[in-house]
């Protein structure tokens, strides 16, 4: 009795296993698109929070550049380029529209990196991070609200289909393996 009371307080201890990120896409009443994205993170709701709230957080998973603009609380500059500089072609600012610590974040994306394709539709979308707790683990859905039903619309719905499921893996797998090396994932050509 003993032992298997150890064998079942050892796999509630341990994390989830990694599981698959679920897609789903809808129309809203309005007529445009809406784009979810799920995972289950094996880390409670606050330390998922301090990663997809802070520049701090966001360098361990989703980029290897990530700070608060001066000046701009609500603004989070971001650049997949390690090197980029303030404000420079490569940087991508996400404006935080509303939060409710450890639970939700609304942010839409108000600059785009040089050459990204559909800004002027894209900037119509607004994204939504929410965390469920489940257990020891935290049920992350990322939600994009607003895409266009048009041509535009379309294409940026199936480039972030692919981006934010690979943004959700990147995210369960810093709670996994830890933050992300980015100068060892750049020199492997990733």
């Amino acid at each position: 009795m003993k032992g298997m009371l150890v064998a079942f307080a050892l796999l509630a201890a341990a994390p989830a296993p990694a599981q698959d990120v679920a897609v789903s896409e809808q129309r809203d009443p309005a007529g445009t698109l809406v784009l979810s994205h799920e995972v289950v993170v094996a880390a409670p709701p606050d330390a998922v929070w301090a990663a997809i709230s802070t520049p701090e957080g966001w360098r361990t998973w989703a980029a290897p550049v990530a700070r608060s603009v001066d000046g701009a609380p609500d603004l989070i500059e971001t650049s997949y380029t390690p090197t980029a500089g303030p404000n420079d072609q490569t940087t991508i600012r996400q404006q935080v529209l509303a939060r409710i610590p450890g639970r939700l974040l609304v942010f839409r994306t108000v600059k785009a990196p040089g050459g990204f394709p559909h800004f002027d539709t894209y900037r119509q979308v607004v994204s939504i991070f929410e965390l469920i707790p489940e257990g020891r683990a935290t049920r992350v859905r990322l939600t994009g609200t607003n895409y266009a039903d048009n041509d535009a619309g379309r294409q940026l719905l199936g480039f972030f289909r692919a981006g934010n499921r690979v943004s959700l893996e990147q995210l369960r797998d810093r709670f996994v393996r830890g933050p992300v090396d980015w100068v060892r994932r750049r020199s492997e050509g990733h």
